[in-house]
Parts: C-alpha cells; sequence; structure tokens
C-alpha cells in the first residue's frame, strides 16, 4: 500500500502558479520576471502540438546520458497516448503510459490549438516523466519529497536552472517538501 499523497495539491498548485508564469511570458514577451527582489530570465518552454511530437520528446529525454545515469527506469520506454477529457495528463505505471489530454478546458468540443493546450506542453511531461523514473518498488507518495526531487531535476537539466529555481522557490511557498 502507498504512502498517502499528502502534498499532492500543494505541488498541483506550485506548478500552476508557475505554468501562469510561463504563460504570461509567453504572452507579453517579457522573459523577465522579479523573484523575491532578483531579476530571472524565464527560459523558452517547448510546446507540442500533437500526442507524436510528445512521444519523440519523450524518447529523447528519456535517452540523454545524463537521465540514464542517474535513473535507472530511463531504459524503459515510455508511451505516450491520448487521454479523453481535459482536466489532468497522467502516468499509468501498468504498461509505462503517459496520457496527455488534447481538448481544452475553455473550449472541451475542439482539438485545441497549440496556444490552449495546457497538458501539451514541457512542464507538464516532465511531471509525468518523474513519476516514470521512480524507483521499482518504491514506497514514496506519488508527489512526497523524492518525487519533487526528481521533478526539480528535470526541469533544472532540460529545460534550464532558473525554472528549476522558479519552480523550487513557488514549491517551497506553496509548503512543499524537497528531498
Amino acid at each position: 500500500m502507498s504512502p498517502r499523497d499528502s502534498q499532492r495539491s500543494r505541488v498541483y498548485d506550485a506548478e500552476q502558479l508557475v505554468r501562469r508564469m510561463f504563460d504570461r511570458a509567453d504572452e507579453f514577451g517579457a522573459r523577465t520576471i522579479e523573484m523575491h527582489g532578483s531579476n530571472l530570465t524565464l527560459p523558452i518552454e517547448r510546446r507540442f502540438g500533437s500526442v507524436e511530437s510528445v512521444q519523440t520528446y519523450v524518447d529523447r529525454v528519456l535517452a540523454l546520458n545524463w537521465v540514464r545515469a542517474h535513473w535507472d527506469r530511463a531504459a524503459e520506454p515510455v508511451t505516450v497516448r491520448a487521454r479523453a477529457g481535459a482536466e489532468a495528463a497522467h502516468y499509468e505505471v501498468e504498461g509505462a503510459v503517459l496520457a496527455v489530454p488534447l481538448r481544452s478546458v475553455n473550449r472541451p468540443d475542439s482539438v485545441v490549438h497549440r496556444r490552449n493546450a495546457w497538458a501539451l506542453r514541457e512542464l507538464v511531461i516532465l511531471h509525468e516523466l518523474a513519476h516514470h523514473l521512480e524507483p521499482a518498488r518504491s514506497e514514496t507518495a506519488a508527489h512526497g519529497p523524492e518525487f519533487c526531487a526528481r521533478y526539480l531535476d528535470l526541469v533544472d537539466g532540460i529545460i534550464g536552472p532558473e525554472a528549476a529555481l522558479l519552480l523550487r522557490t513557488t514549491m517551497y511557498s506553496c509548503g512543499v517538501r524537497i528531498a
């Protein structure tokens, strides 16, 4: 039996705040934000237009030498599929499947355009990959401190240290514990 996932909502709150900051940077073209008195330049966050482009991205991330050296499960392939609904992306341990919604929360009757595809973005995909990279037979909570550390390592190494700093700081502000 897995431990209670007591900080799940705090992790999601932190992620939503960070995604909103990236969205605003994209919308207004201002990549520099002020964070705790310091200026931070946000890197570009990749967006995806299809399940196939997410699959290519996932394959490339899992093939990175540093990812393979750090996590044994990086050698285990992940299959990306479309998910019904618009509310959440998720990772299925059984079969190593990453499911992403292709419909917009605001426009559920239509396949989303790139600018509205909240789940077809790098931060969301790296979150789900952090679930995949959890060591086999782990007894940790799904969004526990160990997960958060994996997720931050991925964000740091792939999107960049500025994005990881923003996410880490926002997580701490939301009360998230990180290993």
